[in-house]
């Protein structure tokens, strides 16, 4: 094989990665590939949008500071890559995660799937770990301890999500975990790195993306019903039951929108951000999904079977929260003009 020709079956196994959370199907794995499908890679764009989010709104604020909103930015990202890492350490501990459940199903866990030692899976933990820490050190030497505040609370959060004694998934507060984590927590710390300051428009917009993210969790969790409800982790669509779980997913999805609406009227966000409403077409594809039991058996080259509601989910979300970041951006450019 040429060197052209190895490079772009490499580039094709990452993007096929990044895409499913899977490797490409009967060929070999080389080592990004790997670490792509070990970190979940395919949801860390969740994460990049809510930095975004967070600079755009930072944007000509006083005090702004691109260094330290770049360095905000890695921070998250690397403590979303630490918070999967973690999830999958300690929900094979607890038993929770077999060779049966949907996490080995829609996508290969990494040590019951043997990509990965626990002693490998470990040190990859303590590593992004540690390189957050300095990020930490170096934005709180700048911005002082409310930074800190910030950083703890989302790591505490994240560990707790799924280790004991808290387990956080297992009784119900998994989804209010996920809103909170990825609105005011890493929306408002990235804006706090960035200028210094924080205030309650700023927490207020961090909501829509917020509630976006966590529609994925509660799809998530609406798929892994019949595997969780035996086991007795209580998820909100455990406790809701399927049927009551998808409708509240919807009417979150629904909220989003009206949340975008209720910021731009109170001057939260910019009047451009109303251009995520193009995205209700790709609602109104999604909703009837949402309206009727999953199918028996996965569409033709479904990659990430069981989970359903999840996969349909992350499709709205993609392209909303793409919408999200395009109106801020543009309201950012002509902030300025307009001031």
């Amino acid at each position: 094989m040429s060197e052209a020709r190895a490079g772009r079956s490499r580039l094709s196994s990452w993007l096929y990665a990044l895409r499913t959370t899977n490797p490409p199907p009967g060929g070999p794995m080389d080592p990004v590939t790997l670490w792509i499908v070990v970190t979940r890679a395919a949801v860390l764009p969740m994460t990049l949008v809510s930095g975004l989010v967070a600079a755009l709104l930072a944007v000509g604020a006083p005090g702004f500071d691109a260094g330290l909103l770049a360095l905000a930015v890695a921070g998250i990202v690397l403590a979303h890559v630490a918070n999967n890492l973690m999830n999958d350490l300690f929900d094979a501990q607890a038993g929770s995660d077999t060779a049966t459940y949907p996490r080995a199903l829609y996508a290969p866990h990494p040590v019951l799937s043997g990509l990965v030692s626990r002693r490998t899976l470990i040190t990859a933990i303590v590593l992004v770990n540690a390189a957050d820490l300095v990020i930490l050190a170096v934005l709180a030497a700048a911005r002082g301890l409310p930074v800190v505040a910030f950083a703890v609370a989302g790591f505490v959060l994240s560990v707790a999500y799924t280790a004991p004694p808290l387990r956080l998934k297992k009784r119900g507060l998994g989804e209010p975990d996920v809103l909170v984590v990825w609105g005011p927590l890493m929306v408002g710390g990235t804006y706090y790195a960035a200028t210094g300051s924080i205030t309650w428009p700023v927490l207020l917009a961090s909501l829509p993306y917020g509630l976006l993210c966590t529609t994925v969790l509660m799809g998530k969790h609406v798929d892994k019903i019949p595997f969780d409800a035996p086991q007795g982790i209580r998820t909100l669509p455990v406790i809701l039951g399927e049927r009551r779980a998808r409708a509240v997913t919807l009417g979150l999805m629904v909220a989003f929108y009206a949340l975008v609406a209720g910021c731009v009227l109170v001057g939260a966000m910019p009047w451009p951000a109303l251009v995520a409403v193009l995205a209700l077409p790709r609602l109104a594809k999604v909703w009837p999904h949402f309206r009727r039991p999953p199918p028996q058996e996965p569409p033709a080259g479904f990659p990430v079977w069981p989970l359903w509601y999840a996969a349909l989910a992350w499709v709205h979300v993609r392209q909303a929260g793409a919408l999200l970041v395009f109106g801020l951006a543009v309201g950012a450019v002509l902030s300025p003009v307009a001031g």
